[in-house]
C-alpha cells in the first residue's frame, strides 16, 4: 500500500487527519465501488442475455456474486484489524446480513417494476432501463450499503484491533493504529 501512503502524505494535514480518522469507512466505500462495478457488469450481462425477462433475478444473482467478492475484500482489507468471532461464525453472519442486503437491494427494483409498473409495454424501453438503474443500482445499493456498514461493524466484525498482522520479517503484531500504519 505504498501508493496509498504516498498519496496520504501529499494531502493537506487537516484532510489527511479526516481520511485517517475515517479510514475504515473509506476502505468500505472503495470495496463498495468495486462491488458496484462487478454488480453492474454481471447484472447487465445476465439481464441482456439469459435473464432478459427476469430483471429482479438478474440483479439478485449479480448482488450475490458481488457479495462473495465483498466478503473477501472487506475481511482482508476494510476490516482487517477487526474481529472477535471465529471465522465460520463471522462468515455465516456476513452472508446472513448480506442476504438481508440482497433483499433490501432488490426491493426498490421490485417496487419500480411490479408496483409502479415501470416496464415495457407500459413505458418506453429507455424509461424502463432508467427506472431499473435508479431503483435497483442506485437506491437499492445505497439502502443496502448503509445497512451493511452498520451491521458489519455491530455483528460481524464487532471488536476493533482484534486481529493481528504479520510483518515482513514474520513477527506478529497486534493491529496497528492509523498513525503507525502511515509511518510504516
Amino acid at each position: 500500500m505504498a501508493f496509498v501512503q504516498s498519496l496520504l502524505r501529499r494531502l493537506p494535514d487537516p484532510v489527511r487527519k479526516i481520511m485517517l480518522k475515517h479510514r475504515e469507512l473509506l476502505r468500505f466505500a472503495v470495496v463498495g465501488g468495486i462491488c458496484f462495478i462487478a454488480t453492474n457488469v454481471v447484472n447487465y450481462t445476465l439481464k441482456l442475455t439469459i435473464l432478459n425477462a427476469h430483471p429482479v433475478t438478474a440483479l439478485s444473482v449479480a448482488v450475490i456474486i458481488a457479495t462473495i467478492l465483498s466478503y473477501i475484500l472487506n475481511r482482508e482489507w476494510s476490516f482487517h484489524t477487526r474481529g472477535g468471532r471465529e471465522r465460520h461464525h463471522e462468515a455465516a453472519l456476513f452472508f446472513l446480513i448480506s442476504g438481508i442486503g440482497v433483499a433490501l437491494n432488490s426491493t426498490p427494483l421490485f417496487i419500480s417494476r411490479y408496483v409502479f409498473d415501470l416496464m415495457v409495454p407500459n413505458v418506453s424501453l429507455v424509461t424502463q432501463e432508467v427506472a431499473d438503474f435508479f431503483s435497483g443500482m442506485i437506491l437499492g445499493t445505497l439502502i443496502a450499503m448503509a445497512f451493511r456498514w452498520w451491521a458489519f461493524k455491530k455483528w460481524v466484525f464487532p471488536e476493533a484491533n482484534a486481529r493481528t498482522r504479520t510483518t515482513r520479517t514474520g513477527r506478529r503484531l497486534h493491529a496497528v493504529s492509523d498513525q503507525e500504519d502511515l509511518a510504516a
